[in-house]
């Protein structure tokens, strides 16, 4: 077993528990998982080797890249413009990005943009990690290409577009990227970076796809390419299970253009082009406790207001998923409950927050008060909701 490290009040020994197991039963290379209740930090716990080529163990600074966890970061930083009256967020877009109107996509809403509705769930052309460090470019890319369907007229997940769509938001209205604004607004205090300076990209841990005994979990280009389709227990039998797979593998199906690309280039997402430039849907490096500090903050009332963020937790789009082919929930930003955030009864009605690609978590719960992130460096075989988080999460709502 893994020699796990830091602290876990003993209400919550069962969240330890889960997590030595996880390690236990060869799950995990090297993880974090940190929970705030109340507050209070009851959880932070790391354990095993940050980086498979050198040995390198984890510790307690550890950063991990955290993929589409970013999400909620860029979609806050959005919201709090909006509260502050920068923009109407059900109001067209057109109002601040003129160019955004071609190809009949004038009925844009920065809603549509946050909830995966606005139709432009990848790119038209392949693009590079050197090309998507440029964000003006992408946006701009994105305001000149037509919509794969009517923006409102359903949602699909924009895996990696939603950077470039809500980012924008961002940008245009505060003059900043969304790793300046965020970190200046909301989580300067945090061990949490969107475009990391160089020591922190050092000191990550690096991503990988090789099991703790050698073998390799999935292929995947490098070894740290999104993950794919959901595990047999989140989904709906063995046909959908095909398809997944089916549309994961296929260059042109919507899946593999909305998750591959841009493509992050040589070392997949361990490229330190891809963490200095911090895509704003997928560049996140942080540790458990410092994306979970995020969450405690959030829930408290100290980045947006109560009503702000209840009003941005609430449905905007469930039901199939055009991208993902499965059900998904979002709010403004956020998932919701569903079979992309895959939670335990107890947080169904209030739990909110992101997934990424590989198995990482970030959750809030204002009802509960709660405050929960996991972070592993072994890419996990789910493309959202992985098994490994959902054990952590089922035991800190069993602790409570």
């Amino acid at each position: 077993m893994s020699t796990v490290q830091g602290t876990c009040d003993p209400a919550f020994s069962g969240v330890r528990d889960a997590f030595e197991r996880n390690f236990a039963e060869g799950r995990e290379l090297g993880a974090a998982v940190a929970v705030y209740a109340g507050g209070r930090k009851v959880v932070d716990l790391w354990g095993g080797v940050a980086d498979h080529r050198t040995g390198r163990e984890w510790a307690a600074d550890t950063p991990a890249f955290g993929f589409s966890c970013t999400k909620a970061l860029t979609a806050t930083a959005a919201l709090l413009l909006a509260e502050r009256g920068a923009y109407e967020v059900d109001g067209p877009v057109t109002d601040w990005w003129p160019e955004y109107g071609a190809h009949g996509k004038d009925g844009t809403t920065a809603a549509h943009f946050l909830s995966h509705q606005a139709g432009l769930p990848a790119f038209a052309r392949p693009v590079s990690a050197e090309e998507a460090a440029d964000a003006p470019a992408r946006a701009a890319e994105l305001a000149a290409q037509e919509p794969e369907w009517t923006p409102g007229d359903g949602h699909g997940y924009h895996a990696l577009t939603y950077g470039w769509l809500a980012g924008e938001i961002v940008r245009r209205l505060s003059g900043r990227t969304v790793g300046e604004f965020v970190r200046a607004e909301f989580a300067g205090d945090l061990d949490l970076w969107i475009g990391a300076p160089d020591d922190v990209i050092a000191r990550a841990a690096k991503l990988t796809a090789r099991r703790p005994g050698g073998g390799d979990e999935a292929p995947r280009r490098g070894g740290t390419e999104p993950a794919g389709p959901p595990d047999p227990s989140q989904g709906r039998g063995d046909d959908m299970l095909a398809l997944l797979a089916s549309a994961y593998t296929d260059p042109g199906s919507r899946l593999n253009r909305a998750l591959n690309n841009p493509h992050p280039g040589k070392g997949g997402y361990n490229n330190p082009v891809v963490l200095r430039a911090g895509w704003p849907a997928a560049g996140m490096l942080t540790t458990a406790a410092g994306l979970a500090g995020f969450y405690r903050d959030l829930v408290a009332g100290r980045v947006l207001r109560p009503e702000t963020l209840r009003e941005a937790m609430k449905p905007r789009v469930s039901g199939p998923d055009r991208t993902m082919l499965v059900d998904s929930s979002f709010g403004l930003g956020y998932m919701r409950p569903s079979m992309t955030f895959f939670t335990p009864a107890a947080a169904q009605e209030s739990a909110f927050g992101h997934t990424g690609a590989g198995g990482s978590i970030g959750l809030g719960d204002p009802d509960a008060d709660l405050a929960v992130a996991y972070l592993p460096n072994l890419m996990g075989q789910q493309l959202s909701g992985d098994l490994r988080a959902y054990g952590l999460v089922k035991a800190v709502y069993a602790a409570l």
